[in-house]
């Protein structure tokens, strides 16, 4: 029988909805017992290596593991599940790995040295995992064919993680596959007799992480090691693709039904009529437009919600239902937004802004978006900073308490867990006036947008906004997004409330104002109406400081079918961009 392990950290229902996809079974390991009784043994892990490491200890299943990857029963492990394979991490200084492989995690850095450019940390999106080079081009071949793994064609597959084993002699004759992030060659796959584990998330890399699961699970025998002195294969690529995120904005419509919606300028009511209410604007049943969207090649689908639910007790979220659905059919990353906070039942049963999360997590979502609760964090790390400091990056450690839902979500599920939706509006400063000193950081010189001095040079800074926009708040983008990364932010979603809807492009000078200020990626978000509109948010620039924009995310557009996402694709491979298309 094949276990499934579950220590209690992010979304494994994915894994097992693979599983069941692919048609085998499996139970999950209860207790230690569970662990020598199984045939075949699947850990996935998502995190911190401590906090991996604290729950195996507490469980007891660390001295179980190891004899069970002694006994010589085929063993999988995925991202943490692999990295516990080792002697240990950075991440956690002191805490011991299971020690099977004798390596070290080590953190990435966030400069490519080569070429002198900036670099995100977590390494997010889709890589490919070239199989090492060793001995007989044939056996190779045939070894990775195996485990689902194309030596001649490699393929693109999911990975999130700050963390990673460089390609070092510990790992020679244990590496299968390597993969390149800027000048980093580390460690994506490792293979040596019943043991097989990837960096990458094979449950959440589409059809060729499914196949590649499915070629493990269909194994009939064991490997016998082998000494292979690997070296890696040339990198064909440094970064991963750029990704294409569809979004659905989700709330509930007059009669109740969640719909997904669409606004302008944050407004998702159509014109009213001469009579009576407007209506929401609907494109559409949630589910079944995101299932289009996977199978049209999304990289990521985001359920936004924008409606609050507040009559519902957290067991009973609508958003809660929409999730397992969609995560029972959909193979890539999904994220949620709206609702991460403190939430209090209306039985007046209290849920931390952690357990939320916790069951976003435990219903399919591999991310979780914070919007309001960000901006109020970060004034909070501002006012415990005190003083005239306007940069929450420089506040000191007594400054931030691990109080906040972005600290404890971080901490217990990784950073790359972790999304912060930043809402931000154009300020216009007069030619006579002042910048604010704080905000003087996000002040931009462009051309006007506003209808009457439309197309004359202007400047503006970037406010913050809360409650869907409704409420401007002394706190500019390039802070947020400072202080959401000191908090443990791991990617940024950048809005623009004066280009929602527009389909007149992203706002590019807010995407590189806040791309050159954090060293965590970032995805573009509002105003997307063409194909050309990717390549130009895409485009390298030195406002940007030589950091590209990791991802842009679009709704509407795809929603009415006026652009599709294989349009998209081919428009920015054309251009030169490294995307997806497997």
């Amino acid at each position: 029988m094949l276990y499934l392990l579950d220590y209690g950290a992010g979304n494994i229902q994915s894994l097992a909805n693979s599983l069941t996809k692919l048609g085998h079974e499996f139970a999950w390991v209860q207790t230690p017992e569970d662990i020598m009784r199984a045939d075949a043994l699947l850990f996935p892990g998502v995190g911190s290596f401590g906090c991996a490491m604290e729950a195996l200890h507490s469980k007891g299943f660390v001295e179980p593991l190891r004899a069970y990857i002694a006994s010589g029963r085929p063993y999988m492990g995925i991202c943490v599940g692999m990295q516990v394979l080792f002697e240990g991490s950075e991440e956690s200084a002191g805490v011991a790995g299971l020690g099977v492989i004798p390596a070290r995690a080590e953190r990435f850095s966030t400069t490519d040295g080569a070429r002198g450019a900036r670099k995100a940390v977590p390494h997010m999106g889709w890589s490919k995992a070239e199989l090492v080079e060793w001995g007989d081009g044939e056996a190779r071949a045939a070894l990775g064919a195996r485990y689902g793994l194309s030596a001649s064609a490699p393929r693109h597959y999911y990975f999130v993680h700050s963390y990673r084993v460089p390609f070092c002699e510990g790992v020679r004759d244990w590496a299968l596959a390597t993969t390149q992030y800027g000048d980093e060659t580390f460690v994506s796959v490792v293979q040596r007799g019943n043991v097989f584990a990837t960096q990458f998330h094979p449950e959440k890399s589409g059809r060729a992480g499914l196949a590649l699961l499915d070629a493990w699970l269909s194994r009939t025998q064991v490997e016998p090691p082998s000494a292979r002195h690997a070296v890696p294969t040339p990198a064909s690529a440094r970064a991963p693709t750029r990704r294409i995120v569809a979004c659905l904005d989700v709330r509930s419509n007059d009669d109740g039904d969640l719909v997904v919606t669409k606004g302008e300028s944050y407004d998702v009511r159509e014109r009213a009529p001469e009579a009576g209410a407007a209506p929401v604007r609907n494109m559409g049943k949630p589910v079944e437009l995101a299932q289009r969207y996977y199978e049209e090649g999304a990289d990521e689908v985001a359920f936004l919600n924008i409606t609050s639910f507040r009559e519902w007790a957290l067991g009973d979220q609508p958003m809660l239902s929409l999730l397992n659905v969609a995560a029972a059919t959909i193979f890539v990353p999904l994220t949620i937004g709206g609702g991460i906070r403190d939430f209090t039942d209306p039985d007046g049963t209290f849920h931390p802004a952690l357990n939320v999360a916790h069951a976003y997590f435990r219903a399919g979502a591999d991310k979780v978006s914070i919007g309001s609760e960000a901006v109020y964090a970060v004034e909070q790390v501002l006012a415990r900073a005190g003083g005239a400091l306007s940069d929450p990056a420089a506040a000191p450690a007594a400054a931030l308490q691990g109080d906040t839902g972005i600290e404890q979500i971080s901490h217990t599920y990784g950073a790359q867990a972790v999304v912060v939706s930043i809402d931000p509006k154009r300020v216009y400063v007069e030619a006579d006036a002042e910048v604010p000193p704080a905000h003087a950081a996000s002040l931009v010189a462009g051309v006007d947008e506003r209808p009457a001095t439309a197309g004359q040079p202007a400047r503006w800074w970037y406010q913050c906004t809360v409650k869907g926009g409704r409420e401007l708040r002394d706190i500019d983008a390039v802070q947020l997004a400072r202080g959401a990364e000191r908090l443990g932010a791991g990617e940024l979603l950048i809005n623009s409330i004066d280009r929602d809807g527009s389909n007149n492009g992203f706002d590019v000078q807010l995407m590189d104002l806040v791309r050159g200020a954090v060293n965590i990626p970032v995805v573009a978000s509002s105003g997307a109406g063409c194909v050309q509109h990717f390549t130009e948010v895409f485009a390298k620039r030195s406002s940007a400081h030589g950091a590209p924009i990791e991802a842009a995310l679009a709704a509407g557009i795809f929603h009415r079918r006026e652009v599709s996402i294989a349009d998209v694709k081919a428009g920015c491979a054309q251009a030169g961009y490294d995307v997806r298309l497997d």
